[in-house]
């Protein structure tokens, strides 16, 4: 077993053993944040372990993603998706006066969960690192155009400059489906498969 694989088995372990733990602090804040009657500012900090407990999840699921990738062991769970749909998915998960959303989709098969997931943090990186308030997405059928990409920004959001770990996911998830991400002028092309 390669050194690289290895560690990707251990990523992914650790991934997994995270979330027990997570789980009962994520259930607890929950439980907590609907139950009402606390009392200010303790109101205020549970819903933030709250919602805090909920971002870590998301990050141990990228990172056991990104393992699994690495590793060989990805195995996609195809669904049938409109390219459209999935861009506007993931456009809500940002707030869709962040993120703008036009074009026609096409239909293919894909893991459409982590699609979804992907194009959603190529997005937020490309707001993000480009400290910009909102960008465009254009949907011309398995392509997805992401506009504007500073060039500051662009290696961040292919991944090449790993300062973005959705965004570096998103970009190895995107490749291992057969598609491809790259960077036209100020943009960045996303191609699904």
């Amino acid at each position: 077993m390669s050194d690289n694989s290895e560690f990707a088995r251990l990523v992914s372990l650790a991934c997994h053993d995270l979330r027990t733990p997570l789980a009962t602090v994520h259930g607890f804040a929950t439980t907590l944040a609907r139950g009402g009657g606390l009392e200010p500012p303790a109101d205020r900090y549970v819903e933030m372990i709250d919602a805090a407990s909920a971002q870590i999840a998301e990050l141990i699921d990228e990172l056991s993603l990104a393992s699994r990738i690495e590793a060989g062991r990805y195995e996609p769970m195809p669904r049938e998706a409109d390219t459209l749909e999935l861009a506007q998915a993931a456009a809500a998960r940002l707030g869709e006066e962040r993120v703008r959303v036009a074009g026609s989709g096409a239909s293919l098969e894909t893991d459409t969960d982590a699609v979804e997931r992907g194009l959603a943090a190529l997005f937020q990186s490309a707001l993000r690192h480009g400290g910009l308030d909102e960008v465009e997405v254009a949907v011309d059928g398995a392509e997805i155009r992401l506009s504007p990409v500073t060039a500051a920004s662009a290696p961040v959001v292919l991944g090449d400059d790993l300062r973005d770990l959705g965004a570096a996911v998103a970009v190895r998830l995107v490749r291992r489906l057969g598609g491809s991400v790259s960077v036209d002028g100020e943009a960045v092309t996303i191609r699904l498969a």
